[in-house]
């Protein structure tokens, strides 16, 4: 008997209330129609707050303080088993299409790293190499948020294919040309942005493995709402600013807290004194002194970025129904971690361990397995999926 598939979907740096069944103020059509077909989990978290340690916590099912990704900057070991190891040694067919992040950006003494620059851009390399790739058979990969000049791999090849010679235009210095100082609106055209290359991809890998009559295990990973705060039009101006509800601080909440919560609502806030390694920073992301304005543009335009993505993942919903792989497919939809964009005084992420950074937006779908239109408050964790998507599919959990 055939096993069920998995489709994994995960969006980045996602704030858990942003899901339009739940948040009148944003609009996630697609989003919303998995609410209404499964189970929604309102407490479910991840195991660290940044992307490496997060993803890798997925795929091998493992905390950061096992499996050694403690933070950004580091790297999973290719020696960690990975569940998609597993569902390839059991006859699954086993694809990745968006972001890893399972290496670090650089190239260190510790850590080697083919998701670093320059070999990101290195587009020979990315023509012959799909894979495999921590137990994924498949792989098409690019490294970045929005304008970042880390564009490459398999996304900028995707690019020129489809004409978009220029793409160059649209990034930031050393390797793009666009200028620093654009905000908000992104003059990328939807047909070449990401949404729209993982969309793509991944519904052509469900086509071939629907033809083939093949049990998968995919995972379509988008980039988006992740900072910087850049949208292509529309998108960009479909939520007015003045019309959300600003998330602010409390006056005196941090009274109380550690110092470096404190040390956010400086001016010029030095967190070198927490730095036990030169891997990131405590601070660097939860910059203060935003003005009330800038907040309610960026909040707009994320809100922008995720009903964006939300198109895209019906795209990719509105596939699975076409080719007949509804009823025999999981479809969990999650975050790596979460996001703050005025919460309790805060803008991004950082060492603050805040609901809104932890806490995840996840949606189950598994028509009769799994209750439709229910809200759960069984707790979950990023942790829990890889072993759960094995016990779905009746395969042997390994030990770690």
């Amino acid at each position: 008997m055939k096993k069920p598939n998995i489709l994994l979907i995960t969006s980045d740096q996602q704030h858990w209330d942003t899901i339009g069944a739940f948040n009148s103020e944003i609009s996630t059509p697609n989003l919303d129609r998995l609410v209404r077909e499964g189970t929604v989990f309102n407490r479910a978290y991840c195991p660290n707050p940044t992307c490496t340690p997060s993803r890798a916590s997925i795929i091998t099912g493992a905390y950061p303080s096992q499996h050694g990704a403690w933070s950004l900057g580091t790297k999973l070991s290719e020696d960690q088993l990975t569940v998609g190891e597993v569902f390839r040694e059991n006859g699954y067919r086993t694809g990745l299409i968006g972001k890893a992040h399972f290496q670090p950006l650089k190239d260190t003494k510790e850590y080697s790293s083919i998701e670093s620059y320059p070999l990101l851009t290195d587009l020979d390399y990315w023509k012959k190499f799909n894979g495999p790739f921590y137990g994924f058979e498949h792989i098409e990969l690019t490294r970045n948020h929005t304008n970042e000049h880390l564009v490459g791999q398999h996304y900028a090849l995707w690019m020129e294919e489809k004409g978009c010679t220029n793409w160059r235009d649209y990034y930031l210095p050393p390797t793009g040309t666009m200028d620093p100082d654009e905000r908000y609106k992104w003059a990328i055209p939807e047909k070449y942005h990401y949404n729209t290359w993982i969309a793509e991809r991944t519904n052509a890998k469900l086509e071939e493995y629907q033809k083939k009559d093949e049990s998968f295990f995919l995972w379509a990973s988008f980039f988006d709402p992740h900072p910087p705060y850049l949208v292509p039009e529309p998108w960009d101006t479909m939520y007015d600013p003045e019309q959300l509800t600003l998330p602010t601080i409390v006056p005196g909440e941090h009274d109380r807290n550690p110092p470096h919560f404190g040390l956010t609502q400086e001016e010029n806030p030095d967190f070198s004194s927490y730095l036990e390694t030169d891997i990131g920073n405590i601070g660097f992301h939860s910059h203060a002194h935003v003005t009330e304005q800038e907040a309610r543009q960026n909040m707009a335009v994320y809100y922008g970025m995720i009903s964006m993505m939300d198109k895209y993942i019906g795209k990719i919903l509105d596939r699975l129904d076409e080719l007949g792989l509804t009823e025999d497919t999981i479809v969990v939809f999650t975050t790596d971690h979460g996001h703050f964009f005025g919460q309790h005084g805060l803008h991004d992420k950082g060492g603050f361990h805040y609901e809104d950074l932890i806490k995840l937006p996840f949606i189950v779908r598994y028509p009769g397995k799994v209750p439709a239109g229910k809200v759960s408050s069984a707790m979950q964790s990023l942790v829990d999926l890889a072993p759960t998507f094995l016990s779905f599919t009746s395969l042997e959990i390994p030990a770690i």
